[in-house]
């Protein structure tokens, strides 16, 4: 792995001072938000979680400030991945000349998760979130998805097929996935049907984000 939780130790100190104004507005916003009881949604990519920041949104989920949360794939494979062995991020350069890039036993039973999800009519989020917070994950402290299920704040995972790891496992259910994210689909348009006052941040995210935001504001809308 090329990140683990031992690199991170630094970000419990205090944040620096940070120069930039939009920050002051977002903070403002993301009050007001709060006090109308209006939706703040957090769309992300995976680099926020692989470069440690992942317990900075669960503080501003446990505050109150983020009202949901949406994730592409590969979101959901580093957290659970940092929750099961607190590390994550393999070196693709080595293993894809290897055969390995990907196939790791562990990180596959998202897959299975995914099939019980689909049977259940839930989200990937909510299920994932479930396995990692009651079967105690050694670092469940530090994961979205278990934080989400804890607090009872929607994570949704929106996965594109073909794009992350786990499609490659003979365990993959790809009917069980589209049917899983797709309900976490749904679930986020609820979310953007009380957006009206408040706050949608799109980080890290250059496709996932925009695209599914777009068709989920078409819907409430309609």
């Amino acid at each position: 792995h090329d990140y683990t939780l031992a690199q991170f130790a630094h970000l419990d100190d205090p944040l620096p001072d940070y120069a930039n104004p939009d920050l002051v507005e977002i903070a403002e916003r993301l009050l007001a938000a709060r006090q109308a009881g209006r939706a703040s949604i957090w769309m992300m990519g995976a680099h926020m979680i692989k470069n440690g920041l992942s317990r900075y949104v669960i503080d501003l989920m446990e505050r109150g400030l983020i009202s949901a949360v949406a994730f592409n794939g590969a979101c959901c494979i580093h957290d659970f991945e940092i929750a099961a062995i607190g590390a994550t991020t393999e070196s693709v350069a080595r293993y894809i000349r290897e055969g390995q890039f990907g196939l790791w036993t562990e990180t596959g039973r998202i897959n299975d998760i995914a099939v019980q999800a689909a049977q259940e009519g839930i989200g990937l989020g909510e299920a994932v979130g479930r396995v990692i917070w009651e079967e105690a994950f050694p670092h469940r402290e530090v994961s979205i998805l278990a934080a989400g299920y804890r607090l009872h704040i929607p994570v949704t995972v929106h996965v594109s097929l073909g794009y992350d790891i786990i499609h490659e496992h003979p365990n993959c259910d790809g009917g069980a996935l589209g049917a899983a994210s797709y309900t976490d689909f749904l679930v986020f348009t609820q979310q953007v049907t009380q957006l009206e006052g408040g706050v949608m941040l799109s980080l890290g995210t250059a496709i996932m984000g925009p695209e599914v935001y777009l068709k989920a504001l078409a819907m409430a809308r309609n």
